[in-house]
């Protein structure tokens, strides 16, 4: 009964390896890359990042908290962050 189990946990280790290495064959020959997405639901693409002026965190853009200081645009991880950049620049 064990043996069959190691068996079968093999073969789907096995299964799992042919079809990463075909994927990516396929993947190369196609030109364009399929987007994957990583644990946490998070894709697997480059996004850019902006580094956060006070405490040095990078954060997404799409979900920083954002400043307009004359013609730049910053982004902050927090409103707390964005209140020290304000007080400190005022």
């Amino acid at each position: 009964m064990l043996r069959a189990v190691l068996e079968f946990v093999l073969m789907l280790i096995i299964a799992r390896v042919f079809w990463r290495v075909i994927g990516g064959i396929m993947e190369g020959l196609g030109g364009t890359p399929q987007t994957r997405v990583r644990e946490g639901g998070v894709p697997d693409r480059e996004v850019p990042l902006t580094r956060d002026p006070v405490c040095g965190t990078f954060v997404l853009p799409d979900r920083a908290v954002s400043l307009t200081d004359g013609r730049q645009r910053l982004y902050f991880c927090s409103t707390a962050c964005r209140d020290k950049y304000r007080a400190r620049t005022a």
